[in-house]
């Protein structure tokens, strides 16, 4: 049983099949189509350093988009700064993301992933402010952002 698995407490075989998602590309196209710091957080579930996204800072009105596929996730407005060194949102897009548990590192999270293409986002926790009182911790490496009004 691989080790990921027996923490859940489940075999490969016993493991649900991997969603297809609407963006679906080779792993060489989607080294092609990234960075090389996008490639390791999107489709490696990687996590950047914090305080190393200038996303971080971004105060404009616009909307934060899945850097692999362009999917919206996160309106500005959505946006608070939680000090942890990485972008912070209360409430996603709707529709824009979704979540799966994560055992990784001896513990139960929640991973945040890109509706459209499954890219990794980051990880919600139940420590952020209202209206939703989550806090949507997201690699801005993961992100684009494109300024003015949703559209």
């Amino acid at each position: 049983m691989a080790l990921g698995n027996w923490f859940r407490g489940k075999t490969a075989a016993e493991a649900p099949p991997q969603k297809v998602y609407a963006v679906s590309k080779s792993d060489a196209d989607w080294r092609r189509a990234l960075n090389p710091e996008q490639y390791r957080v999107l489709r490696e579930h990687g996590t950047e350093r914090p305080f190393a996204s200038p996303h971080n800072g971004e105060k404009r009105a616009g909307m934060f988009v899945c850097a692999g596929c362009g999917q919206d996730v996160f309106d500005a407005g959505a946006k608070f700064d939680s000090g942890t060194g990485w972008p912070s949102y209360h409430t996603p897009v709707q529709d824009g993301v979704e979540t799966s548990d994560d055992y990784s590192f001896l513990m139960h999270r929640v991973e945040v992933h890109c509706a459209r293409c499954g890219g990794h986002l980051g990880h919600v926790f139940d420590d952020g402010p209202q209206p939703t009182g989550k806090r949507y911790c997201v690699n801005g490496a993961a992100l684009n952002f494109r300024t003015g009004d949703k559209t």
